[in-house]
């Protein structure tokens, strides 16, 4: 018996059909083959803060300025107050083998600055006497200077300014002499007023080192 003709119309919607499964088939395989989708970069929830310089420079003190040291003086009591100007000022007035200047004097600080001190003893009244030279560097011998003309008397008698220059308070018997070279001082509570240590200071002033 021949096989029934299947009609043109159906054999038409058949291939529709296979096709349209064919193409659904093809987008399903597609759709499952795509790559999944790449997540973006998210900023670090905490930012790491640039490095600083958090040291900061302790302030330094400032640098002490240093003082010049004077020159060394090269003579020494005897020849500043020869033993005859000490008898010719006083004769029960001789040397103080015990001298020690009391720290902050004249005295100490002509010794401190490589000068020279020198100490006196009267010897029936126990009253003392001292002798100091130094040869400060000039900027140091300007500041005593100053000083001494700020704090005691001028005495024109001991010298004429700018060779000599001459001062005395009456309160301590202090004495301080100035060249444009050396600071001689003296101190003495048998020193009431200028004319009291007039002869030891023109004998001392004559014996300066040149």
């Amino acid at each position: 018996m021949p096989l029934a003709l299947v009609p043109a119309s159906r054999a038409r919607s058949r291939s529709f059909l296979l096709v349209g499964s064919l193409a659904a088939i093809a987008v399903l395989g597609l759709a499952g083959c795509s790559a999944e989708p790449t997540p973006e970069a998210t900023p670090d929830a905490t930012a790491t803060a640039a490095p600083t310089d958090a040291a900061t420079d302790e302030p330094t003190a400032e640098p002490t300025p240093s003082i010049e040291p004077g020159t060394p003086i090269t003579i020494d009591c005897e020849t500043l107050l020869t033993p005859q100007d000490i008898y010719d000022f006083n004769p029960n007035v001789s040397t103080d083998p015990g001298f020690e200047p009391a720290e902050g004097s004249l005295a100490a600080l002509a010794l401190a600055d490589n000068g020279i001190a020198c100490g006196y003893l009267h010897q029936t009244s126990n009253e003392l006497m001292n002798f100091a030279l130094s040869q400060p560097s000039p900027e140091q011998l300007t500041l005593a200077l100053n000083a001494a003309a700020a704090s005691s008397t001028p005495v024109p008698t001991y010298g004429t300014p700018p060779a000599v220059n001459g001062f005395f308070d009456p309160k301590s018997g202090e004495v301080q002499v100035f060249t444009p070279t050396y600071w001689l001082s003296a101190t003495s509570t048998m020193f009431f007023e200028p004319g009291d240590a007039q002869t030891l200071v023109n004998a001392a002033l004559s014996h300066l080192p040149e």
